[in-house]
């Protein structure tokens, strides 16, 4: 019975030691990554997103023109110059603005919160908007009045 008890012993040490070894060199499996970066008229050392498995973490934004590399002298046309960069940052990503789970708006008056919130809310399809801020800042720059960021999440 001594033998039998050695050999039962033996197995289950062995066994223990395997599957202790399967469990530890296992790897990590680690989010992908992706660079997200746009043409435009200001190079400067950040990436418009960073993607890391399903998130999408952007930067702030200021809706300066492509074009002119300025900001639109008029309030709404900036807010869609803003707006029409955030959806193409998005895109990249595979995403829309209705994958957006938080957005945080920098104002440099915050008088023009009443201007800002129909022409946002039209680039939603559904009314289950993001969670939001909406702060006070002081100059921006180029002359902005808003600066975007904000983190979404592929649904």
């Amino acid at each position: 019975m001594n033998r039998r008890m050695c050999i039962v012993a033996g197995v289950l040490i062995v066994g223990a030691v395997f599957t202790a070894k399967g469990i530890f060199s296992q790897t990590t499996i680690q989010p992908t990554r992706k660079v997200i970066k746009l043409a435009g008229p200001i190079s400067a050392p950040f990436s418009d997103a960073i993607l890391s498995g399903n998130t999408l973490y952007l930067a702030g934004r200021i809706g300066i023109d492509a074009k002119t590399g300025k900001v639109p002298e008029k309030i709404e046309d900036e807010i869609k110059v803003l707006l029409d960069g955030e959806k193409e940052v998005l895109a990249q990503a595979g995403m829309t603005m209705d994958d957006l789970v938080y957005v945080q708006i920098a104002c440099t008056d915050l008088s023009l919160f009443q201007k800002f919130n129909p022409i946002y809310a039209s680039y939603f399809t559904t009314k289950d908007y993001p969670a939001r801020e909406f702060i006070g800042a002081g100059s921006l720059l180029a002359g902005g009045h808003f600066e975007l960021q904000a983190i979404a999440v592929k649904r």
